[in-house]
């Protein structure tokens, strides 16, 4: 099946601290392009890859569930690992909830986790009504788009499938129960205003996290998709610098 423009996964050999990043929910790599460039282009080795069922046309997602998403980034942290001794874990709305199941389950093994809109709920009545819905309505209109930049364009399905949708609702529900498993540093950045997404949902997350290192930023400029909004510079800048004053905390502990 061909892939949608932009959909292409990326991956750039760099230096020995890797970076992880995941798309979200019915988009590709596209929305998160411009961010793994940006640390690629400053020595780090990069994978982004594209989720099954993504990238195509809704109905190759309609058979996909969570689980087929959360192995495909297990197994690019494990590749990661193989060649880095350190790796990051960065994600955008799902992507976000996937980074997060990562940090939960492979502790250690990640060295930090940068969250942009990250998504822990569905709207309650949503989410009641999904397993009855999606027997009877296949899909529903598709939630990509939600930028405030004039010009810029998210690539993803303008339709969602609501069996895939009531499969996120299960990813939803099992991170919320694995947040307090997550000790290690966190970066989180959310859209003051957010149309895909409840802002309370990073609160949800910061209040159940163990991590002791957390940093919060509010984009003040930006909707849902801010890795392609006013604020992505932003996200970038701080991104490397998370992950730069991380690796230098490492290196002098080890040098000591």
């Amino acid at each position: 099946m061909p892939l949608l423009p932009g959909a292409e996964p990326l991956r750039h050999d760099g230096g020995d601290v890797g970076v992880l990043l995941c798309h979200g929910f019915t988009g590709c790599p596209q929305s998160m392009r411009p961010w793994a460039r940006h640390l690629a282009d400053r020595g780090l080795t990069v994978s982004l890859p594209l989720l099954p069922g993504h990238g195509t046309r809704w109905q190759d997602l309609a058979v996909t569930g969570w689980q087929d998403w959360y192995a495909t980034v297990e197994l690019e942290l494990r590749r990661l690992r193989e060649r880095c001794e350190q790796v990051f874990v960065c994600g955008l709305s799902m992507g976000g909830a996937l980074a997060l199941r990562l940090a939960a389950l492979h502790g250690d093994a990640v060295s930090g986790v940068v969250a942009v809109n990250p998504a822990a709920t569905l709207p309650r009545v949503q989410g009641y009504a999904l397993p009855v819905l999606r027997h009877l309505i296949p899909t529903t209109r598709g939630v990509t788009g939600d930028i405030a930049r004039e010009g810029a364009v998210e690539v993803g399905y303008d339709r969602v499938p609501l069996h895939a949708a009531h499969s996120l609702y299960d990813l939803l529900r099992t991170v919320r129960g694995e947040l307090p498993r997550v000790t290690r540093p966190l970066l989180l950045l959310h859209s003051r205003v957010d149309h895909v997404v409840s802002p309370s949902d990073s609160a949800l997350i910061l209040e159940r996290v163990s991590s002791r290192d957390v940093t919060e930023t509010v984009l003040e400029r930006s909707l849902h998709v801010a890795t392609l909004d006013h604020d992505a510079e932003r996200i970038f800048a701080d991104s490397y610098g998370f992950i730069t004053r991380l690796t230098a905390r490492k290196t002098a502990r080890d040098g000591a």
